[in-house]
Protein backbone atom coordinates (compact mmCIF):
# COMPACT_ATOMS: atom_id res chain seq x y z
CA UNK A 1 0.00 0.00 0.00
CA UNK A 2 1.58 3.27 -1.06
CA UNK A 3 1.89 6.30 1.23
CA UNK A 4 -1.19 8.47 1.10
CA UNK A 5 -3.37 5.71 -0.36
CA UNK A 6 -6.83 5.68 1.22
CA UNK A 7 -8.73 2.51 0.41
CA UNK A 8 -12.48 2.34 -0.09
CA UNK A 9 -13.95 -1.08 0.61
CA UNK A 10 -17.40 -2.26 -0.43
CA UNK A 11 -18.97 -4.56 2.17
CA UNK A 12 -21.96 -6.64 1.08
CA UNK A 13 -24.00 -7.82 4.06
CA UNK A 14 -26.44 -10.65 3.31
CA UNK A 15 -28.14 -11.23 6.67
CA UNK A 16 -28.89 -9.44 9.94
CA UNK A 17 -26.14 -9.65 12.61
CA UNK A 18 -23.56 -10.87 10.05
CA UNK A 19 -20.96 -8.17 10.66
CA UNK A 20 -17.31 -7.62 9.80
CA UNK A 21 -15.85 -8.63 13.16
CA UNK A 22 -12.07 -8.96 12.92
CA UNK A 23 -12.10 -7.92 9.25
CA UNK A 24 -13.55 -4.62 10.40
CA UNK A 25 -10.81 -4.25 12.99
CA UNK A 26 -8.13 -4.81 10.33
CA UNK A 27 -9.80 -2.34 7.95
CA UNK A 28 -10.01 0.32 10.66
CA UNK A 29 -6.33 -0.20 11.47
CA UNK A 30 -5.56 0.42 7.79
CA UNK A 31 -7.65 3.59 7.70
CA UNK A 32 -10.15 2.17 5.22
CA UNK A 33 -13.39 3.85 4.21
CA UNK A 34 -16.11 1.18 4.55
CA UNK A 35 -19.11 1.36 2.21
CA UNK A 36 -21.71 -1.03 3.68
CA UNK A 37 -24.54 -2.23 1.45
CA UNK A 38 -27.44 -4.48 2.53
CA UNK A 39 -29.04 -5.66 -0.70
CA UNK A 40 -31.23 -8.15 1.19
CA UNK A 41 -32.94 -5.03 2.58
CA UNK A 42 -33.31 -3.53 -0.88
CA UNK A 43 -30.17 -1.39 -0.92
CA UNK A 44 -28.55 -1.08 -4.33
CA UNK A 45 -25.20 -2.58 -5.29
CA UNK A 46 -22.84 -0.62 -7.51
CA UNK A 47 -22.87 -1.72 -11.13
CA UNK A 48 -19.07 -1.85 -11.40
CA UNK A 49 -16.06 -1.86 -9.11
CA UNK A 50 -14.59 1.46 -10.22
CA UNK A 51 -15.40 3.41 -7.02
CA UNK A 52 -13.93 0.76 -4.69
CA UNK A 53 -10.54 -0.82 -4.10
CA UNK A 54 -11.86 -4.09 -2.64
CA UNK A 55 -15.04 -5.97 -1.78
CA UNK A 56 -16.05 -8.16 1.17
CA UNK A 57 -19.06 -10.49 0.80
CA UNK A 58 -20.32 -11.71 4.17
CA UNK A 59 -22.27 -14.79 5.22
CA UNK A 60 -25.94 -15.57 5.69
CA UNK A 61 -28.52 -18.28 6.23
CA UNK A 62 -29.36 -18.48 2.53
CA UNK A 63 -27.68 -20.89 0.17
CA UNK A 64 -25.62 -19.69 -2.77
CA UNK A 65 -28.30 -20.70 -5.30
CA UNK A 66 -31.13 -18.81 -3.57
CA UNK A 67 -31.76 -16.37 -6.42
CA UNK A 68 -35.50 -16.44 -5.74
CA UNK A 69 -35.01 -15.32 -2.13
CA UNK A 70 -32.09 -13.05 -3.05
CA UNK A 71 -32.72 -11.77 -6.59
CA UNK A 72 -29.58 -9.62 -6.34
CA UNK A 73 -27.28 -12.68 -6.38
CA UNK A 74 -26.69 -12.70 -10.17
CA UNK A 75 -25.81 -8.98 -10.02
CA UNK A 76 -23.42 -9.70 -7.15
CA UNK A 77 -21.75 -12.47 -9.18
CA UNK A 78 -21.21 -10.03 -12.06
CA UNK A 79 -19.77 -7.47 -9.65
CA UNK A 80 -17.42 -10.09 -8.18
CA UNK A 81 -16.09 -10.90 -11.64
CA UNK A 82 -15.69 -7.17 -12.36
CA UNK A 83 -13.57 -6.69 -9.22
CA UNK A 84 -11.43 -9.69 -10.15
CA UNK A 85 -11.04 -8.60 -13.76
CA UNK A 86 -9.69 -5.23 -12.61
CA UNK A 87 -7.28 -6.85 -10.09
CA UNK A 88 -9.21 -5.53 -7.10
CA UNK A 89 -9.20 -7.65 -3.95
CA UNK A 90 -12.29 -9.72 -3.08
CA UNK A 91 -13.03 -11.61 0.13
CA UNK A 92 -15.95 -14.02 0.52
CA UNK A 93 -16.85 -15.48 3.91
CA UNK A 94 -19.05 -18.61 4.30
CA UNK A 95 -22.03 -17.83 2.00
CA UNK A 96 -19.72 -15.23 0.46
CA UNK A 97 -17.14 -17.90 -0.36
CA UNK A 98 -19.84 -20.07 -1.92
CA UNK A 99 -20.94 -17.12 -4.07
CA UNK A 100 -17.35 -16.43 -5.14
CA UNK A 101 -17.01 -20.08 -6.12
CA UNK A 102 -20.26 -19.85 -8.10
CA UNK A 103 -19.11 -16.63 -9.81
CA UNK A 104 -16.14 -18.46 -11.31
CA UNK A 105 -17.85 -21.69 -12.32
CA UNK A 106 -17.58 -23.78 -9.15
CA UNK A 107 -20.35 -26.25 -8.34
CA UNK A 108 -22.41 -25.40 -5.25
CA UNK A 109 -23.45 -28.39 -3.16
CA UNK A 110 -26.41 -27.66 -0.91
CA UNK A 111 -26.39 -29.61 2.36
CA UNK A 112 -24.22 -32.51 3.42
CA UNK A 113 -21.40 -30.46 4.95
CA UNK A 114 -22.67 -29.27 8.33
CA UNK A 115 -20.31 -27.76 10.88
CA UNK A 116 -21.03 -25.58 13.91
CA UNK A 117 -18.65 -24.31 16.57
CA UNK A 118 -14.87 -24.24 16.66
CA UNK A 119 -13.27 -26.88 14.45
CA UNK A 120 -9.77 -27.52 13.17
CA UNK A 121 -8.78 -26.72 9.62
CA UNK A 122 -5.53 -27.67 7.91
CA UNK A 123 -3.57 -25.66 5.39
CA UNK A 124 -2.52 -27.17 2.08
CA UNK A 125 1.09 -27.08 0.82
CA UNK A 126 0.06 -24.24 -1.53
CA UNK A 127 -0.87 -22.11 1.49
CA UNK A 128 2.77 -21.97 2.57
CA UNK A 129 3.45 -19.64 -0.36
CA UNK A 130 0.19 -17.70 -0.09
CA UNK A 131 0.47 -14.08 1.09
CA UNK A 132 -2.61 -14.30 3.30
CA UNK A 133 -2.02 -17.70 4.92
CA UNK A 134 1.74 -18.30 4.83
CA UNK A 135 2.27 -17.12 8.42
CA UNK A 136 -0.50 -19.28 9.91
CA UNK A 137 0.10 -22.59 11.70
CA UNK A 138 -0.51 -25.68 9.58
CA UNK A 139 -3.52 -26.58 11.75
CA UNK A 140 -5.65 -24.22 13.80
CA UNK A 141 -9.16 -24.00 15.30
CA UNK A 142 -11.62 -21.55 13.75
CA UNK A 143 -15.35 -20.92 14.03
CA UNK A 144 -17.60 -22.74 11.55
CA UNK A 145 -21.30 -22.41 10.83
CA UNK A 146 -22.46 -23.89 7.53
CA UNK A 147 -24.37 -26.72 5.89
CA UNK A 148 -23.24 -26.28 2.29
CA UNK A 149 -20.01 -26.62 0.37
CA UNK A 150 -18.74 -26.34 -3.21
CA UNK A 151 -16.42 -27.77 -5.80
CA UNK A 152 -13.61 -25.35 -6.59
CA UNK A 153 -13.60 -23.39 -9.83
CA UNK A 154 -11.03 -24.74 -12.29
CA UNK A 155 -8.66 -21.80 -11.83
CA UNK A 156 -8.76 -21.78 -8.01
CA UNK A 157 -5.87 -22.65 -5.70
CA UNK A 158 -7.02 -24.77 -2.74
CA UNK A 159 -5.57 -23.38 0.49
CA UNK A 160 -7.29 -25.16 3.40
CA UNK A 161 -9.69 -27.96 4.21
CA UNK A 162 -10.89 -30.45 6.82
CA UNK A 163 -12.79 -33.73 6.98
CA UNK A 164 -16.23 -32.13 6.66
CA UNK A 165 -15.49 -29.63 3.91
CA UNK A 166 -12.53 -30.30 1.65
CA UNK A 167 -12.58 -26.70 0.41
CA UNK A 168 -12.28 -24.38 3.39
CA UNK A 169 -10.21 -21.68 1.71
CA UNK A 170 -9.14 -20.87 -1.84
CA UNK A 171 -7.64 -18.12 -3.96
CA UNK A 172 -8.32 -17.10 -7.54
CA UNK A 173 -5.71 -14.95 -9.25
CA UNK A 174 -3.78 -12.52 -7.08
CA UNK A 175 -6.28 -11.45 -4.45
CA UNK A 176 -9.72 -13.07 -4.78
CA UNK A 177 -10.22 -15.21 -1.67
CA UNK A 178 -12.99 -17.44 -0.37
CA UNK A 179 -13.10 -18.72 3.21
CA UNK A 180 -15.77 -21.22 4.23
CA UNK A 181 -14.89 -20.72 7.90
CA UNK A 182 -15.77 -17.62 9.90
CA UNK A 183 -12.34 -16.22 10.69
CA UNK A 184 -13.99 -12.84 11.31
CA UNK A 185 -15.92 -14.30 14.26
CA UNK A 186 -13.92 -13.63 17.42
CA UNK A 187 -15.17 -14.55 20.88
CA UNK A 188 -17.36 -11.45 21.34
CA UNK A 189 -19.01 -12.04 17.97
CA UNK A 190 -19.63 -15.72 18.70
CA UNK A 191 -21.18 -14.78 22.05
CA UNK A 192 -23.37 -12.22 20.27
CA UNK A 193 -24.45 -14.78 17.65
CA UNK A 194 -25.18 -17.30 20.40
CA UNK A 195 -27.64 -14.82 21.91
CA UNK A 196 -29.04 -13.34 18.67
CA UNK A 197 -29.64 -16.75 17.05
CA UNK A 198 -30.30 -18.69 20.28
CA UNK A 199 -33.56 -20.31 19.14
CA UNK A 200 -32.15 -21.23 15.73
CA UNK A 201 -29.03 -22.78 17.28
CA UNK A 202 -31.03 -24.61 19.95
CA UNK A 203 -33.06 -26.47 17.30
CA UNK A 204 -29.96 -28.31 16.15
CA UNK A 205 -27.49 -27.86 19.01
CA UNK A 206 -29.58 -27.77 22.21
CA UNK A 207 -26.51 -28.08 24.44
CA UNK A 208 -24.61 -25.19 22.84
CA UNK A 209 -25.26 -22.60 25.56
CA UNK A 210 -24.10 -25.09 28.21
CA UNK A 211 -20.94 -25.84 26.19
CA UNK A 212 -20.16 -22.32 25.03
CA UNK A 213 -17.87 -21.13 27.82
CA UNK A 214 -15.84 -24.35 27.82
CA UNK A 215 -15.51 -24.39 24.02
CA UNK A 216 -14.53 -20.72 24.06
CA UNK A 217 -11.89 -21.32 26.73
CA UNK A 218 -10.41 -24.25 24.80
CA UNK A 219 -10.35 -22.76 21.31
CA UNK A 220 -11.17 -19.05 21.39
CA UNK A 221 -7.73 -17.58 21.92
CA UNK A 222 -6.03 -19.55 19.12
CA UNK A 223 -8.98 -19.00 16.77
CA UNK A 224 -9.05 -15.26 17.41
CA UNK A 225 -5.32 -14.97 16.79
CA UNK A 226 -5.55 -16.90 13.53
CA UNK A 227 -8.57 -14.91 12.40
CA UNK A 228 -7.01 -11.52 13.04
CA UNK A 229 -3.81 -12.60 11.27
CA UNK A 230 -5.85 -13.64 8.21
CA UNK A 231 -7.82 -10.39 8.27
CA UNK A 232 -4.71 -8.23 8.44
CA UNK A 233 -2.95 -10.21 5.73
CA UNK A 234 -5.95 -9.96 3.40
CA UNK A 235 -6.24 -6.20 3.96
CA UNK A 236 -2.55 -5.96 2.98
CA UNK A 237 -3.45 -7.37 -0.46
CA UNK A 238 -5.65 -4.36 -1.20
Amino acid sequence: MSAGFSMRVLVVQNFDSEGLGQIGAALVEAGADIDLRRPYCGEMLPQVSDAHDAMVVLGGAQNALDDEICPYFPELLDLTRDFAGKDRAVLGICLGSQLVARAFGGENRIGGASEFGWHKVSLTPAAKADPVLAALPENFPIFEWHDDTFVLPENAVRLAGNEVAENQAFRIGRAVYGFQFHFEADRPMVRDWSASFASLIAERHPDWIDRLDDEMARHGSDADAAGLAIARAWVATI
